[in-house]
């Protein structure tokens, strides 16, 4: 009675403004029989290094995101500034 543990994609979805997000299932067999599956969810935005995800995930980021829909996260939301979220307050 052999266990296994598989990671798989669930599902794939583009959001509004070309993020990828993934789910991915985690599924635990005992003999090909579904023991239980958990998800993870993740998102990838636009410029985001793709090159450790699934092959299917990096295909999808290489068609979707070219150029001008970088450059258009980017200039729609810039980086936070140093040390935000907990800059003090100076009196």
């Amino acid at each position: 009675m052999p266990l296994t543990k598989e990671i798989v994609i669930g599902v794939i979805e583009i959001l509004e403004e070309s993020q990828i997000q993934v789910r991915e299932d985690t599924v635990v067999k005992e003999d090909a029989v579904e023991l239980s599956r958990t998800y993870m969810r993740y998102v990838l935005v636009p410029g985001d290094d793709v090159s450790t995800r699934p092959q299917r995930v990096q295909d999808i980021a290489n068609f979707l995101w070219t150029d001008a829909v970088v450059q258009h996260w980017k200039d729609a939301h810039p980086p936070n500034p140093p040390g935000f979220p907990f800059t003090p307050l100076v009196p």
